[in-house]
């Protein structure tokens, strides 16, 4: 899967501390997968707050390296720094609506991948991308945002048009798809799940509607 597996994550240390450069790096490729979704009165903006909130996090990290090597750090540093405006504020922010964005992702791929589907119409999307959209973002969302969202999925594209563009057009049986998605989905949900964790435990997660 030429879009998915451009750039490597590396395994989740025992730890669970995640390297902050390392992360951006494999990141940074992904806000395309939104292009292969169509419909870009919604997914352009959700592509450009992913793009938004990566480069936010990288202007922090570059401003000192050693401070902000891991996330942890960046969230441990940015509450000592910022007070009772953290964790609405800096770095946490943006990874928190981050973290959001890729679970929409991540979801809607692994429902993709676990064959889950409208048996009359097993070539839509939609059942996946709802799914996907309940879990990671609707609650996060105002009414007019959940409106749009909900409508939008009756112009996703097929499935077999999703899985073409995640190939960057190169035609590949579903199958090997599906396994490139299996393989995708096991190197990034263990990273994923533990930048949830992290925010949990610091108490760093807001509940407010955007």
């Amino acid at each position: 899967m030429a879009l998915l597996l451009e750039h490597e994550f590396k395994p989740l240390p025992a730890d669970k501390q995640i390297e902050t450069l390392p992360f951006l790096e494999a990141v940074s490729h992904l806000p395309p997968f939104f292009d292969c979704l169509g419909t870009p009165i919604v997914y352009s903006p959700v592509k450009a707050d992913l793009a938004g909130n990566i480069k936010k996090i990288r202007a922090v990290y570059d401003s000192n390296p050693t401070k902000f090597k891991t996330l942890q750090n960046i969230l441990e540093v940015e509450k000592e720094m910022h007070g009772s405006a953290w964790p609405k504020i800096g770095a946490t922010l943006a990874l928190m609506w981050l973290k959001r964005g890729l679970k929409f992702m991540l979801v809607l791929l692994q429902s993709i991948s676990d064959g889950e589907r409208d048996e009359e119409h097993p070539n839509l999307i939609r059942v996946n991308a709802l799914k996907a959209y309940e879990i990671a973002l609707k609650k996060y969302h105002g009414w007019m945002l959940q409106k749009l969202f909900t409508g939008s999925v009756y112009a996703l594209p097929y499935k077999s048009d999703l899985l073409k563009a995640l190939e960057k057009g190169k035609e590949v049986k579903e199958e090997e798809s599906i396994e490139k998605i299996h393989l995708f989905l096991s190197r990034v949900t263990p990273i994923l799940d533990a930048i949830y964790e992290m925010y949990t435990k610091m108490n760093a997660e807001l509940s407010y509607k955007a």
